[in-house]
């Protein structure tokens, strides 16, 4: 099913396969507007995910004004990765674009709270009920100041 684009929607961009199902298992919480989300291809690294944000996604959001856009991104223990991502995305769409990741990478996720589709549906669960539980994970922590954004602008058009 595709997003409606002149309608509130939320696009995804995941580094890699292990982001990909993450996304995937979030898609599969039964309270979910699934005609208002779609997960992309994996782009195959972090800056790759950039650089295809900055080259395809940032102009179509130009002209698509109510899209969201979800990068997922490893951050492969370096907390800076989030400003030096930041500031790779125009400062128009910055509002729009969320960027999320584990500190080191999923698969260490995995290990501590099972598969990738569990995580995908613990983090939307806490997303529709504006929880902070999975958030609080030492690997997902530093992810709570984009949570707040996240819950402000996505969980409206995800979970109204």
């Amino acid at each position: 099913m595709s997003v409606n684009r002149h309608l509130p929607h939320v696009f995804v961009l995941p580094e890699d396969d292990a982001n990909r199902q993450i996304a995937n298992g979030f898609l599969l919480d039964e309270q979910l507007l699934s005609g208002r989300i779609r997960v992309l291809e994996e782009a195959g690294g972090w800056k790759e995910v950039l650089d295809r944000f900055c080259s395809v996604y940032a102009r179509e959001m130009d002209r698509f004004t109510e899209r969201r856009m979800i990068l997922l991104i490893d951050f492969d223990n370096q907390i800076a990765r989030l400003a030096m991502a930041t500031q790779r995305i125009p400062a128009n769409l910055r509002p729009r674009v969320f960027i999320l990741g584990a500190l080191t990478e999923p698969e260490r996720l995995k290990e501590d709270l099972g598969s990738y589709e569990r995580i995908g549906l613990s983090i939307a669960r806490d997303c529709r009920e504006s929880a902070d539980q999975i958030w609080q994970h030492r690997l997902l922590q530093h992810n709570l100041s984009e949570v707040g954004r996240l819950r402000e602008h996505i969980r409206p058009i995800l979970f109204p």
